[in-house]
C-alpha cells in the first residue's frame, strides 16, 4: 500500500470560513498530527500546497453506517418492496460475509464515501461470529482470530484513508420476547456480560494497533427490541462512560407498538428508565417518535443522526427534524444501506424532507446544513470536528462551481445544488484522499465495488444452493 507523507499546507481556491462566508485563496497550515495550525486568506499558493480547486467545505462525517448494505443498492425494489422484504435480502448477504469478503467490500464502501466528501464514518456494526454463531477465534488454524470481523472493517478504513469509529453493537433477541432467528444468530453474543467482555477485549486488540484518530472502538445497542429490558440494565450499569453509545430508534411504528405492549413505555421511555439517554448517546432515524420523546433526547444532549435518504427509500417516513432542532438537539447525517453515498444530497434530502412535512421552504440554511454534515457527526463519533479553525481536523471537501448541476449557483448555496460528481478534491488530516472521483490510492471506487459485489454474490449463491437442495428433497 502507498503511504503518503502530510501534507503541510493545504491551498484552497476558495473555501467556507466561519463567520466570513466563502473567501478567495484560503491557505491552512496543517500540523504533524493532521489538525488545523493556522488559516490565512488572500494568499497565493506555494510550491508543495496540496491544491483544492473550486470551493472548500469541512468535511462530511458519516455518523452512520452498515458497509455491507452497499453489496443491496438497487436489488430490493422487486414488486415495490417493504422494510421488512429489504430485511430479508439482507439476512442472506449477512449470512455470506466472510472476514476476508467483508473487508473487500468494505474497502470499496469507505473508498466510495472518502471521493464524494465523507472523512471519517460510525460503522454500526453487528455481524461478530460466524453464521452458525460460533464466535471467531474458536475453530481450526483457518480461523481469524476473535475480532477477525472487526479488524477488517479496521484494515478497510485504514487502506481507504477515512476514520472509522466501530460501533461494536449488542444484538441479542429477535424482538421482544424472541429468540435470534436463524438470520441473526451470528450477531449474538447470547447475554449482554458476554458483549460487554468481548467489547472490552476488542477495544485493547485496536488500541494496540491504531492510533485513536485512525480507528476508535465505540458501542452500539442494535435496537430495544434487540436487547431485553433486562440486559439493557446490565449495559447501563457497566458500559464504560467514555464511550460513544448509538442506537436505532423508533425506525417503525411497530417498533414503538411492540415496546409499548411489551413495557408500557415508548424506546426512549426505556432508555430513560435506564439512564441510558445522555449526551454521549446518538439515536438513528428517531421517525416516529412523541414529542415527549423529543424534549427529553434534546435535553439530555443526545445526538439525533438522520438518514434521509435511506429513510425514503425504506418509506420509513419523514422524521422531525424541524422539531428536534426547534428543541435545541444536535443533528447528524448517515447514509445507513448506502442506496446513495453522498453528503450533499444527504444535506439536501434533509431540507427538501422539512420543506415536504410542513409546506415551508427554507428550514435549514447552507452553513447550517454543513454544520450538521461536519460538527454533528464528529460529536456522533466523540471526534474532532473538520473545519478551517485551528485545532479542528484538516479534513476537507472541494466542490466545481461551474459544473452541469452548480453552474449558475451562489458559492454559499452550493449544498442546495452540487452532489458527489461535483467533488473535485478531498483532504483528511492534511493529506490529499481523492481527487475528481478517483481515490489516490485506491483508484476508482465503481472498479473496487463491482469486483466486491460480485464476489460477495458468488458466496451468497453458494450458501443458497445446500438450501435449495434441501428444500428439494424435503418436498419430494
Amino acid at each position: 500500500m502507498t503511504v503518503l507523507a502530510a501534507a503541510r499546507w493545504v491551498w484552497c481556491e476558495y473555501a467556507l470560513l466561519d463567520g466570513r462566508g466563502v473567501c478567495a485563496a484560503v491557505r491552512v497550515e496543517v500540523d504533524a498530527a493532521g489538525y488545523v495550525h493556522s488559516v490565512v486568506a488572500g494568499v497565493p499558493a506555494q510550491d508543495g500546497d496540496v491544491l483544492l480547486h473550486g470551493v472548500a467545505f469541512p468535511a462530511a462525517a458519516n455518523a452512520h453506517s452498515h458497509a455491507f448494505h452497499r453489496a443491496l443498492r438497487g436489488r430490493t425494489h422487486d414488486h415495490g418492496g417493504t422494510f421488512w422484504t429489504w430485511r430479508d435480502t439482507m439476512y442472506r448477504a449477512a449470512a455470506a460475509l466472510t472476514p476476508g469478503l467483508y473487508e473487500e467490500l468494505a474497502t470499496a464502501a469507505y473508498a466510495e464515501m472518502v471521493t464524494v466528501g465523507w472523512t471519517s464514518v460510525a460503522e454500526f456494526h453487528y455481524v461478530h461470529h460466524h453464521p452458525d454463531g460460533t464466535p471467531y477465534g474458536e475453530r481450526d488454524a483457518d480461523d481469524a482470530g476473535p475480532h477477525a470481523m472487526e479488524l477488517a472493517l479496521a484494515r478497510a478504513a485504514v487502506r481507504a484513508g477515512i476514520r472509522l469509529t466501530l460501533l461494536d453493537t449488542c444484538y441479542l433477541a429477535g424482538g421482544f420476547g424472541q429468540h435470534p432467528e436463524e438470520g441473526q444468530r451470528r450477531f449474538s453474543d447470547g447475554t449482554a456480560e458476554r458483549w460487554l467482555e468481548r467489547l472490552a477485549s476488542l477495544r485493547a486488540s485496536v488500541s494496540g494497533l491504531y492510533p485513536e484518530h485512525q480507528v476508535s472502538v465505540g458501542a452500539a445497542i442494535h435496537s430495544v427490541r434487540a436487547v431485553p429490558e433486562d440486559q439493557l440494565a446490565v449495559i447501563a450499569e457497566h458500559l464504560p462512560p467514555d464511550l460513544p453509545l448509538h442506537i436505532h430508534l423508533s425506525e417503525q411504528p411497530a417498533e414503538n407498538d411492540d415496546c409499548l405492549r411489551a413495557t408500557g413505555l415508548t424506546p426512549t421511555g426505556l432508555l430513560r428508565r435506564h439512564g441510558l439517554v445522555g449526551n454521549r448517546l446518538s439515536v438513528v432515524h428517531a421517525t416516529h417518535v412523541r414529542e415527549e420523546d423529543i424534549a427529553a433526547l434534546a435535553a439530555a444532549g443526545a445526538v439525533v443522526v438522520l438518514c434521509p435518504t435511506t429513510e425514503a427509500d425504506l418509506a420509513d417516513g419523514i422524521g422531525p427534524a424541524g422539531d428536534f432542532r426547534g428543541a435545541g438537539a444536535r443533528l447528524a447525517l448517515g447514509t445507513d444501506q448506502h442506496a446513495v453515498v453522498d453528503p450533499w444530497l444527504e444535506m439536501r434530502a434533509l431540507e427538501h424532507g422539512e420543506r415536504l412535512r410542513t409546506g415551508r421552504r427554507g428550514h435549514f440554511g447552507p452553513e447550517a446544513l454543513h454544520g450538521i454534515a461536519a460538527l454533528g457527526g464528529a460529536a456522533a463519533q466523540g471526534r474532532r470536528c473538520a473545519g478551517f479553525r485551528p485545532g479542528f481536523a484538516a479534513d476537507f471537501m472541494a466542490v466545481d462551481p461551474h459544473s452541469a448541476r452548480t453552474a449558475g449557483s451562489s458559492r454559499e448555496q452550493l449544498a442546495y445544488s452540487a452532489t458527489g460528481q461535483d467533488v473535485t478534491g478531498v483532504v483528511v488530516g492534511g493529506v490529499l484522499a481523492a481527487r475528481n472521483g478517483v481515490h489516490t490510492v485506491l483508484g476508482d471506487p465503481a472498479d473496487l465495488l463491482v469486483a466486491a459485489i460480485a464476489r460477495l454474490d458468488e458466496a451468497t449463491e453458494a450458501q443458497d444452493v445446500p438450501a435449495r437442495d434441501h428444500q428439494t428433497a424435503g418436498g419430494s
